[in-house]
């Protein structure tokens, strides 16, 4: 074979150089953007994390804002709720899906009657499966209750059997309201299992405008500590 074939020419060397130089000033091109990039991604995830964290400590102290101006409400309301605590009985959970939504009134309240789709009011409330255990409740302790929560603001969202349940009811009236598992979590898992039957006692209150208002900022705080949680695992 003629060796002047096999010698590479001073202008293919040029091009052979030009293209060493373009894929070797590609990947340093790339590495820097992998690198700047991360370092920006980097950077918006701790400023993030500092967000959620002021977020979070904004949140606990208007929680905290909010179950002091409760107390009052706690102070005149407990007593009451807490009578009605022996109410709280196990019941036959196939009976309660059969009938639907039942409702027994404990005590006639004075104040507006809740018309349909009404979520206007507060509520204190106990909550129980069908072997009797309280799953939620608005005192401090299941066992040895001493005070209530802040008040439910009905506005926030509740399940369809309370919305039903409550309609006729006069504010700082009781209530007891059964309703069947397709009113309450339906095949979400509540009380061990799917499409349980739940028992409610309700106590619907008037709302403050100070706790409206307080309640406001609190959920706004929430829907921004929400939105920047999951902006961080985006």
């Amino acid at each position: 074979m003629d060796e002047k074939v096999l010698k590479t020419s001073w202008k293919q060397r040029i091009i052979i150089l030009a293209v060493a130089i373009l894929l070797l000033g590609g990947t340093i091109l790339t590495y820097a953007f992998i690198v700047l990039n991360g370092e920006a991604e980097t950077a918006r995830q701790e400023e993030n994390n500092e967000l959620i964290s002021e977020l979070s400590k904004k949140y606990e102290e208007k929680q905290e804002e909010v179950n002091n101006a409760a107390k009052p409400m706690s102070d005149k309301y407990f007593p009451e709720l807490k009578k009605y605590k022996s109410e709280v009985k196990s019941y036959n959970a196939a009976s309660a899906n059969s009938a639907g939504l039942e409702v027994k009134d404990l005590k006639k309240g004075d104040g507006k009657e809740l018309k349909e789709n009404d979520n206007n009011y507060y509520a204190y409330y106990i909550g129980w499966c069908p072997d009797g255990s309280i799953f939620d409740s608005s005192f401090d302790s299941k066992d040895n209750p001493t005070k209530l929560k802040a008040p439910l603001d009905a506005s926030a969202g509740l399940i369809e059997g309370w919305n039903q349940g409550v309609v006729g009811m006069k504010l700082g009236g009781i209530r007891e309201i059964t309703m069947n598992g397709d009113l309450a979590y339906g095949e979400k898992e509540m009380c061990g299992t799917t499409n349980s039957p739940l028992k409610f006692i309700v106590l619907a209150v008037e709302p403050s405008e100070d706790m409206k208002k307080l309640n406001e900022e609190l959920n706004e705080i929430y829907i921004q500590l929400k939105s920047a949680s999951y902006g961080s695992i985006m």
